[in-house]
């Protein structure tokens, strides 16, 4: 079975180009469509409603473009969106969520970390997830700033590093030994985070587990590209696209669209 349409991406700006990586490391035969609407990010900042209606409108502008499969590569998108998207799109969507279930089950200090945006961690979908590890301590921690240093082109600040101070302190204190990183937008900092915490504290995100499952889906329903040779990667921003391209280190086709 094959369906040479591309993949369709969305995040609240570039962070999800993180699940872009992987997505194309794992299936590198597959073209590609990322949206970034940095313009509203953050998303973590905003009420379901604001957030659905964003997503929304992601999904149709990649719909538009013939996409055949939507990741919704943003965690606070996914734990407050995707069911209603599900429901009112006929095509496939993979979500993106923190992940609790590894870490929690691998812990020895059954002690975590979560670093998330408001949007996730007040989520209905994250407490249900949150409440199946009960013998498991959980620190959460909205990450207030640091998607918008980010979308700044600002990774690697002082003002960067202070905040993860900040909010990692007492997750060290607290003796954890997993932290899982619960927005797309986090795994670029990991370098920045690898020089505050120990070296025993194991670092989580989603970025694999999506990729495997987007592939999964495309085997099982879809079918996957068959055009080895052409590997055609769009990326949309509504914003300045200086950042974008920084984080893609200039290699892909940006343009600046409205959406």
């Amino acid at each position: 079975m094959t369906n040479n349409n591309p993949i369709g991406l969305f995040d609240s700006g570039i962070g999800g180009t993180s699940i872009w990586a992987a997505i194309h490391n794992l299936l590198p035969n597959e073209d590609t469509i990322y949206l970034a609407d940095s313009k509203n990010a953050p998303y973590g900042e905003k009420s379901k409603q604001e957030i659905l209606e964003l997503s929304c409108k992601n999904t149709e502008f990649l719909l538009n473009q013939n996409c055949k499969i939507i990741v919704v590569a943003c965690n606070t998108a996914t734990t407050n969106a995707i069911k209603e998207l599900r429901s009112k799109y006929d095509v496939p969507f993979i979500g993106i969520e923190p992940a609790i279930k590894p870490a929690a089950t691998n812990s020895k200090t059954q002690k975590i970390g979560i670093l998330a945006t408001k949007g996730t961690l007040n989520s209905e979908l994250f407490h249900k997830n949150v409440e199946k590890f009960q013998d498991v301590e959980i620190i959460e921690q909205i990450g207030f700033g640091l998607v918008e240093l980010i979308e700044s082109g600002k990774i690697n600040s002082l003002e960067m590093k202070d905040l993860l101070k900040q909010y990692l302190s007492p997750m060290i204190k607290a003796n954890i030994d997993y932290l899982v990183l619960g927005c797309s937008h986090y795994p670029y900092l990991i370098p920045q985070i690898k020089k505050i915490i120990p070296s025993k504290i194991h670092i989580i995100d989603s970025g694999q587990a999506v990729a495997k499952q987007t592939k999964n889906i495309l085997l099982e329903k879809i079918g996957l590209n068959d055009a080895s040779n052409k590997n055609s990667h769009t990326f949309y921003t509504n914003t300045n696209p200086k950042v974008l391209s920084e984080i893609l280190k200039n290699k892909y086709h940006i343009d600046f669209k409205d959406f």
